[in-house]
C-alpha cells in the first residue's frame, strides 16, 4: 500500500510539473544567423534557465511562423504570446512607431539610444492600449544604400527599382523618384536574384544575411538612421505568469537589450569587412549625396511631426534636449 501511495504521489507531482510548464512561440522575421535572432535565442535560454524550465520559448526565425508584417497582429490577437517586430513597419498605424525611421534624425548609436529612451514611454503607453507590453528593443547597425551602380547624388537614383520594407523607405522612394517595391527580409535574396529590386537602404547586417553581394556590388555608408527591432508580449499572456516567472522574463529582457545594443555596434564594422571580402565595394557617399539625403530627411521629419501631433512634438523636443545636453563639454571642476 505504501509503495502504491508513493507511486501515486510521484505521478501527481510529475503531472503537476508538466501542467505548470508554459510554452510560448516567438515569431521573428530574420534569419537564424542574424544577430537579432541569436539574441532572441539567448533570451529564451536565459528564461528557461531562470525558471527551471517553467517557461519555454521557441524562436521561429525567418518569418517561418508569421510574415514580418503579421507578427504584431498575431501577438495583439493572442495567436502568438510574444514576437519580434521592426517598429518602423507600423508607422502608418501610428506615427510614434516610426520615429527611428526618419533619415538623419539619429545617426549614431549614442543618438539612437537617446531616441530609444525618449520613445519608450510613448511605446509603453501605445502598446498598452493595444493589449501588449514592450519587453526590449535593439537597434540595427546604421543604414546605407545598396545600389547596382555608382551614384553621386539623389538624381542618380531616379527610376531605380527600390525595396520598400516600411512606410519610411517607401516615402524615400517617392521623394527621390525611385520605383518602390514592397519586399520583406525573408524574400529579399530572391527579389535581388530575379531583378525585382536593384537598390535599397538597410544595414550591413541585412546585406550580408541576404547575400546582396551576389547581385549588387556597391554599398554607400550613409549612416542615415538606426531602426529598432522590438520584442513585444501579449499582456494577458504575461499577466498569466506567476510573479517569479514575470521577474525572470523582465530580467532576461533587460539583459537582452544591453547585450543586443553592444553586439549591434560591435558587428557594424565586422559586417562591412565581411561584405568587402565578398566583393562588395563599401563607398563613402559624396557631400552632394549626403546633402540631398539630409534634405529628404528634413522633409520627412516635418511630415512626421505633423502626423504625430503633440506626442511627436514632445518626443522630438525631448530628444533634441537630450542630444544638446550630451554634446556639451563636461563642466570644469
Amino acid at each position: 500500500m505504501i509503495r502504491k501511495a508513493l507511486i501515486c504521489l510521484f505521478s501527481i507531482t510529475a503531472l503537476g510539473s508538466v501542467m505548470a510548464q508554459t510554452k510560448w512561440d516567438l515569431p521573428a522575421a530574420y534569419a537564424a544567423s542574424n544577430f537579432h535572432t541569436e539574441n532572441l535565442t539567448q533570451f529564451a535560454a536565459d528564461i528557461d534557465k531562470a525558471t527551471n524550465g517553467k517557461l519555454k520559448i521557441t524562436v521561429h526565425a525567418n518569418a517561418s511562423l508569421f510574415k514580418a508584417n503579421e507578427i504584431k497582429r498575431a501577438v495583439q490577437g493572442g495567436q502568438a504570446p510574444i514576437g519580434e517586430v521592426l517598429l518602423a513597419n507600423f508607422e502608418n498605424e501610428n506615427p510614434l512607431y516610426g520615429a527611428d525611421g526618419i533619415p538623419f534624425l539619429a545617426t549614431s548609436y549614442a543618438d539612437s539610444k537617446r531616441l530609444a529612451d525618449v520613445q519608450k514611454p510613448y511605446l509603453d503607453k501605445l502598446l498598452g492600449t493595444q493589449g501588449m507590453k514592450l519587453l526590449f528593443a535593439v537597434a540595427w547597425p546604421p543604414q546605407g544604400i545598396y545600389v547596382k551602380k555608382e551614384i553621386a547624388s539623389v538624381a542618380d537614383m531616379r527610376g531605380l527599382k527600390w525595396r520598400a520594407y516600411s512606410p519610411a523607405t517607401g516615402k524615400i522612394a517617392e521623394l527621390i523618384g525611385a520605383q518602390p517595391v514592397t519586399i520583406q527580409a525573408a524574400e529579399l535574396s530572391q527579389a535581388l536574384a530575379t531583378g525585382v529590386v536593384e537598390s535599397y537602404m538597410s544595414s550591413g547586417s541585412t546585406g550580408y544575411d541576404s547575400k546582396t553581394y551576389e547581385s549588387i556590388k556597391y554599398w554607400y555608408d550613409t549612416q542615415a538612421w538606426l531602426p529598432k527591432n522590438a520584442v513585444i508580449v501579449n499582456k494577458k499572456a504575461f499577466d498569466a505568469l506567476d510573479a517569479s516567472t514575470q521577474a525572470a522574463v523582465l530580467k532576461a529582457a533587460a539583459d537582452a537589450e544591453t547585450r543586443g545594443w553592444k553586439i549591434s555596434e560591435e558587428k557594424n564594422d565586422w559586417y562591412k569587412k565581411a561584405l568587402t571580402e565578398k566583393g562588395m565595394k563599401i563607398m563613402t557617399p559624396s557631400p552632394k549625396l549626403i546633402a540631398d539625403l539630409k534634405q529628404v530627411g528634413a522633409i520627412m521629419l516635418t511630415d512626421w511631426q505633423k502626423k504625430a501631433g503633440p506626442d511627436g512634438e514632445a518626443m522630438i523636443t525631448a530628444f533634441n534636449k537630450a542630444s544638446a545636453a550630451a554634446a556639451k563639454p563636461a563642466a570644469k571642476k
